[in-house]
């Protein structure tokens, strides 16, 4: 099985979670991991049985990248998309987030695009569908995480959700009144799919920059947490169909 893993962003402790992803893939000895930071070497892709992504603010560069990414899931392929994978963050001079969506291609593919999420604190996550691999056995918990609240661009299968209603005072798209907030769904694209995990937020003391030179608190959020790490595990064998 190869795995390709984009790791790479801003805003979050990218390092960190890269390292955790590929310690959880070499679980598995029969995985081989391709390693990029962005979605410019579509020949490791072509060559994927699964797509990993954990980013903030990268986007495809071109038409080429999309077409690659929508022929890989056409075929088959699998996309486990995770946390700020459908984030676009642009700062306006008043200090307030926009979630500009700046390669429509890019959103309808993945389902849904970023809006914003109100501060960091602990939320209940509710199980949405228990008769998915990815779900089976699994009881609602509570997390601490950024509560990604998103667009839908396309149609989607939730399998995990919480539910929000209130303000994101720090973005542009403040105002939220949402009973069912995705937190995993699954979407088909072809012949494969993606699964969207929207947890696992994570910040060291210099990943704000240049918006902040030093952020006092390292922060870990769902990766605290033995349910998240169990979901990244299912997503991992998910990517492998045969396995299912």
């Amino acid at each position: 099985m190869h795995v390709h893993l984009i790791a790479a962003g801003k805003f979050h402790d990218i390092d960190f979670a890269r390292l955790e992803l590929l310690k959880l893939l070499a679980e598995q000895p029969r995985i081989r991991t391709s390693v990029a930071s962005d979605y410019a070497d579509t020949a490791s892709l072509a060559a994927s049985d699964l797509l990993i992504t954990y980013t903030c603010d990268l986007l495809p560069e071109n038409d080429t990248q999309i077409a690659a990414l929508d022929t890989f899931l056409r075929r088959g392929g699998r996309w486990l998309a995770l946390h700020g994978t459908n984030a676009v963050l642009r700062f306006g001079q008043d200090g307030v987030v926009d979630t500009p969506d700046l390669v429509p291609a890019f959103s309808n593919l993945l389902g849904t695009r970023f809006g914003g999420h109100p501060p960091i604190a602990p939320f209940k996550v509710f199980v949405t569908r228990s008769d998915h691999p990815m779900t089976q056995g699994l009881r609602d918990f509570r997390v601490e995480d950024e509560l990604y609240l998103t667009h839908r661009t396309g149609d989607i299968d939730i399998l995990l959700h919480t539910a929000f209603t209130g303000q994101c005072d720090e973005f542009r798209d403040a105002d939220w009144d949402e009973a069912q907030v995705p937190v995993l769904y699954e979407r088909r694209v072809g012949a494969g799919s993606i699964l969207y995990l929207t947890l696992g937020h994570c910040r060291g003391h210099y990943d704000l920059q240049p918006v902040a030179d030093f952020w006092p608190h390292p922060q870990r959020c769902a990766w605290n947490y033995p349910i998240f790490h169990e979901l990244l595990r299912r997503g991992i064998a998910w990517g492998h169909p045969a396995r299912e």
